[in-house]
């Protein structure tokens, strides 16, 4: 029978993971914003604050569970630093020296590796 406390971990997981995926959604508006010819600086600022969302839903959500391997642990580590890569993205649209292409950079490396994790992580956990 769970405990009061093991429902509140859920319900905050769940809330985590809802942040994130809107940080998530909003990132993937942002990217695509410039090429349907909507305004750049909407464009940061829905970017930004997909950043922020995603920040927020890393900080909130559980540590991995204990006694899971080595691998799975750094899988989730690796996760995490998909979200610092989109927070540089981010930095990198407002910033004004910046190339006109360097956000893109960071985004396609955070977006890689956020794809990778969700494939091998379930994997992982499987065996």
């Amino acid at each position: 029978m769970p405990t009061p406390e093991d429902k509140g971990r859920s319900t905050r997981a769940l809330i985590a993971t809802i942040i994130l995926n809107v940080g998530l959604l909003l990132i993937v508006a942002g990217t695509v914003m410039p090429l349907i010819q909507i305004g750049t600086l909407t464009a940061r600022w829905v970017y930004a604050s997909g950043a922020a969302l995603s920040i927020a839903g890393r900080v909130m959500s559980p540590a991995p569970p204990k006694g899971i391997e080595l691998r799975v642990r750094r899988l989730y580590r690796l996760e995490t630093w998909s979200t610092i890569l989109f927070a540089v993205a981010a930095f990198f649209l407002f910033y004004p020296r910046a190339g006109a292409t360097d956000w893109i950079a960071f985004t396609l490396a955070g977006g890689f590796i956020q794809a990778y994790t969700s494939i091998m992580i379930p994997r992982a956990l499987k065996k």
